[in-house]
């Protein structure tokens, strides 16, 4: 049987008998892929979508994370059409408190697309508000993220009521392997090492904590910092099937006493080879704690990756990076070869919390 949202976004009469959402299957994988495929292909020509990382956003563990519904074409009567592959997506992840990540897919191609798009948003912004009664806070801000050079994602969030907020620069730095044994130690007083792992090849839990504690008070005062508890950011870090744990770093910093705490973490993943360019790794996460920094620690963190990524013979090293951030680390990923290859905005709506749709049928 197809699925609908209990409470699903209210179409325009205009598309009655045409088009209509329901909740994704698994049939809708492939074609939900090749629509993210296609839509990142307009601007980013050779683009590939990750069908694994796809399937567990629409029907696996990362699914239960989110609200979401595919469009699809429509009966006379209005319901799903049986085995209509999906024709447009969107998704909202409730990633924290206050924060909720907005994810679509609506080709120029179809129908009334403005309508739609339209109704679609004024769904978001409710499921938004429930996931913030849901979290106890008064607003959520939907976070909604793409290609600067997309004009039509952008005239699309305008029309939705969205403001760009945020400018981010992917950079990459090329690995040589001579630097697997030229790249520079820590500065003295701090070390770097991999989290410990069992002999089951699983982190140490205090390891894996201390990664979550010191990158969570290092983002503290950064733009768009929500508080993420240890049991959702491990959740949401280890879902994936094979998590690379040999590419999480602590560094640690000596204290007037001789003894060693932990000052930075860093998280990182493999970045898959594409045309043109070999395996990389891909830094997801990079935080020095407030009380060890000036001392080198994100030098220290980068190193300890450059190194490792000659030693594993890539040829690259990935980053994102707040250009607008007031730290301005971006002049220290340049001050080590890191060049910006591509740019992206960050967009949000503020949403306020809503009633439950339960108490209010119940009345």
């Amino acid at each position: 049987m197809l699925l609908t949202d209990h409470f699903p976004p209210v179409l325009p009469e205009i598309l009655r008998g045409e088009l209509t959402t329901r909740l994704p299957i698994d049939a809708d994988v492939e074609a939900v892929a090749r629509l993210m495929e296609e839509d990142r292909r307009r601007i980013e020509p050779g683009a590939t979508i990750d069908r694994e990382g796809v399937r567990s956003r629409l029907v696996g563990t990362r699914s239960w994370s989110r609200r979401q519904v595919v469009v699809v074409a429509a009966e006379a009567d209005g319901s799903p059409r049986e085995g209509a592959e999906p024709v447009g997506w969107m998704a909202l992840e409730d990633r924290a408190a206050g924060r909720v990540n907005l994810t679509w897919v609506l080709p120029a191609s179809l129908p009334h697309r403005a309508e739609l798009a339209r109704a679609l948003f004024a769904w978001a912004d409710a499921v938004g508000g429930a996931f913030a009664r849901h979290r106890q806070v008064p607003t959520s801000i939907i976070n909604d993220g793409r290609d600067a050079r997309d004009e039509d994602h952008r005239a699309v969030m305008v029309a939705g009521g969205y403001e760009k907020v945020r400018t981010w620069l992917h950079m990459e730095r090329p690995v040589t392997p001579q630097e697997a044994t030229t790249t520079p130690p820590p500065r003295e007083g701090v070390r770097v090492r991999r989290v410990r792992r069992h002999e089951s090849g699983l982190p140490l839990a205090q390891d894996v904590r201390w990664v979550h504690i010191v990158l969570e008070e290092s983002f503290e005062d950064h733009f768009n910092s929500y508080p993420e508890s240890f049991s959702e950011f491990v959740t949401r870090m280890s879902d994936a099937q094979d998590v690379p744990w040999d590419h999480w770093w602590i560094a640690e910093v000596q204290q007037s006493d001789g003894s060693w705490w932990p000052g930075g973490g860093l998280v990182a993943d493999v970045m898959p080879a594409r045309d043109g360019a070999g395996e990389g790794t891909y830094l997801e996460y990079l935080g020095v704690h407030r009380t060890a920094r000036g001392r080198g620690v994100a030098k220290a963190l980068l190193r300890a990756t450059i190194r490792d990524a000659a030693e594993r013979g890539r040829t690259r090293i990935g980053l994102e990076v707040d250009d607008d951030s007031p730290t301005r680390a971006d002049e220290l990923y340049r001050s080590m070869g890191w060049e910006t290859v591509n740019v992206s905005e960050s967009w949000h709506r503020e949403v306020p919390s809503v009633p439950s749709n339960l108490e209010a049928g119940a009345a």
